[in-house]
């Protein structure tokens, strides 16, 4: 006789969160880091402002969510790291033939536009997160024959680029995540973080669209041809 394993009706009840069309569109938007309204999102998923309150307060119940309110508005943003990592590991696991094909050119456009280059929670990725990636290992910055992890010349080329790390914090220094129109894995963790960031602040990358999608400026390429040897080609 086998004992079930007590962390089974846990894992069943998280799947069933998550195996929601409406509450996966829900997730899969705030995987931009930032907080929307229920309004915003139920625009996004298309169904009802009623319909969606719904499915937000069982995500917030189910710890996968965290919520707010300033006055009538109430925001949602995804919980913390860990639950972006789980959405974004789980995407990476869609077949590309599974995805629906872009309706129209629009759609196609913003498809294009996150394949190059977006924000996964707060990290970079698409084809960008990729090539930051490749360029931090070539450098000999980052190490990925077992998981990710960054060098002693990988930590000098954080501070002397003024790219704070944050060491005291509970998430691994660098983590692989798996890029899920790249399949292959990106810089993630603290270090990913921090690179983001900065890239932002520093107006080396700019948002584009209502999506998660980057696009690199003038001033960013650079910085990243000056710092990590990147060319323009790389960044396109």
């Amino acid at each position: 006789m086998t004992t079930r394993d007590p962390q089974a009706p846990q894992l069943a009840r998280l799947a069933a969160l998550i195996a929601d069309e409406t509450r996966a569109a829900c997730l899969l938007a705030l995987l931009d880091g930032r907080a929307w309204t229920a309004g915003e999102l139920a625009r996004h998923a298309g169904v009802a402002a009623s319909t969606l309150s719904e499915h937000l307060s069982k995500l917030v119940a189910g710890g996968l969510l965290a919520e707010e309110r300033q006055g009538r508005h109430r925001y949602v943003r995804l919980a913390d790291a860990r639950v972006a990592q789980l959405v974004e590991d789980l995407a990476a696991q869609v077949a590309p033939g599974a995805v629906q094909r872009p309706r129209n050119l629009r759609e196609s456009s913003a498809g294009s536009a996150m394949a190059r280059g977006r924000t996964c929670y707060d990290h970079l990725a698409g084809r960008l997160g990729i090539a930051v990636t490749d360029a931090l290992t070539a450098r000999g910055l980052l190490r990925q024959d077992m998981g990710f992890a960054l060098t002693d010349a990988g930590l000098d080329w954080f501070d002397s680029a003024g790219i704070g790390l944050d060491r005291s914090s509970r998430r691994p220094l660098a983590r692989a995540c798996l890029d899920w129109t790249e399949r292959r894995p990106h810089l993630a963790g603290v270090a990913g973080a921090a690179l983001c960031r900065h890239a932002l602040d520093a107006g080396w990358c700019v948002r584009i669209g209502s999506e998660r999608a980057v696009k690199v400026t003038a001033s960013g390429e650079r910085a990243l041809y000056e710092l990590l040897g990147m060319d323009q080609a790389t960044l396109c």
